[in-house]
């Protein structure tokens, strides 16, 4: 089994939220949903906002991450992200609100309207929400 762990670790600006191991990675980039087993060919991707799944076996660790870049080396992977939250850290009432706000910018725009600007703060409300339910 230890010939297929390999590291991951999680930045943000504030903490090393997660160092830790895994045996398989799923998150979300620009370009689509990645999984990353240990030797994946190593690249540097930007993150999009999304859940993080950390495999170990038939142990699985979720988190919320907000934008940011990923290194993909052949035994280490890490994130430098915007944000990142445990299920458990998430104000459910909070994102909630977010997400009302969010959708009311965007049914009610005008030309003054940042769209795509409302379009980011529901998504990573709806991530918020996804996230949380993984407690």
């Amino acid at each position: 089994m230890a010939d297929i762990i390999f590291k991951i670790e999680i930045i943000t600006p504030d903490r090393v939220f997660y160092k830790g191991e895994t045996d398989f990675l799923e998150f979300n980039t620009q370009s689509g949903e990645v999984g990353v087993y240990k030797n994946h060919i190593p690249m540097t991707t930007v993150l999009a906002p999304g859940i993080v799944t950390i495999h170990n076996g038939n142990e699985e660790k979720i988190a919320a991450i907000h934008s940011g870049f990923a290194e993909i080396l052949g035994d280490k992977v890490t994130f430098l992200a915007e944000i990142a939250e445990w299920p458990d850290e998430i104000d459910v009432s909070r994102a909630e609100a977010a997400k009302e706000r969010a959708e009311k910018r965007l049914e009610n725009h005008t030309a003054q309207t940042d769209i795509k600007r409302a379009e980011y703060a529901l998504r990573k409300a709806l991530i918020r929400i996804d996230a949380a339910h993984h407690v």
